[in-house]
C-alpha cells in the first residue's frame, strides 16, 4: 500500500489546499515582473480544481470555494466582480455534466477535455468582459491565455491521482 492511500480524505486536503495553492500562484504570477521587456503569463490556475473537483466527485463546498476564488481573482487582476466567479462555476458545471463520458479516459484525451472545459470558460469570461466593457477583448491575448492554462492540466491530473489514491471506493 502507497503512502497516499494511507492519508485521510478530509476536506481540507483536496478542496482547500489546492484552493490555497492556486491563489498563491496567481498571486506570485500577478506580480509586476519583467523578463526581456515580457510580463509573465496569467494562466487560469484555479481551471485546475475546478477541472479535477467535477472529475473526482460532485460537493457541496467546491462550487462555494471556486466561486470565492473567483471573487478573489477578480480583486486580484481587477476585473469586474463575478466575472471569474461564474465562469469558473460554469466550468465545473460542464466538467459535472460530462464526467459519465470521461470516466476511464487515457490522460491525452482527458487533457482535450480540460482544454475544452477551460476555453468553455475563457469563453464565458470573454463574453462577459464583452458585455461589461462593451467592447471586444483581444482575441490573441484570450488565446494565448488557453494556451498558458492548458499547460497546467498535469496538475489536475495528479491532484485526480492523489483523490483515487486516498478514496478506498477506488482500489
Amino acid at each position: 500500500m502507497s503512502y497516499n492511500a494511507a492519508r485521510p480524505l478530509n476536506p481540507w486536503r483536496w478542496l482547500g489546499l489546492p484552493a490555497v495553492l492556486c491563489l498563491l500562484a496567481s498571486l506570485a504570477f500577478a506580480t509586476p515582473i519583467r523578463v526581456f521587456g515580457l510580463q509573465l503569463p496569467e494562466p487560469v490556475f484555479a481551471m485546475v480544481p475546478a477541472f479535477a473537483w467535477g472529475v473526482i466527485r460532485p460537493s457541496l463546498l467546491a462550487p462555494f470555494v471556486l466561486l470565492l476564488m473567483g471573487v478573489l481573482l477578480d480583486a486580484l487582476w481587477g476585473s469586474s466582480l463575478g466575472l471569474w466567479g461564474l465562469s469558473l462555476l460554469i466550468a465545473y458545471a460542464a466538467v459535472l455534466f460530462t464526467r459519465s463520458w470521461m470516466s476511464g479516459q487515457s490522460p491525452p484525451i482527458m487533457w482535450a477535455w480540460y482544454v475544452s472545459v477551460t476555453a468553455l470558460a475563457l469563453l464565458a469570461a470573454y463574453l462577459f468582459t464583452m458585455m461589461d466593457a462593451k467592447g471586444a477583448v483581444s482575441p490573441v491575448a484570450l488565446f494565448w491565455q488557453l494556451a498558458w492554462t492548458a499547460i497546467l492540466y498535469p496538475f489536475a491530473h495528479r491532484l485526480i491521482g492523489r483523490f483515487e489514491d486516498a478514496d478506498v471506493r477506488f482500489k
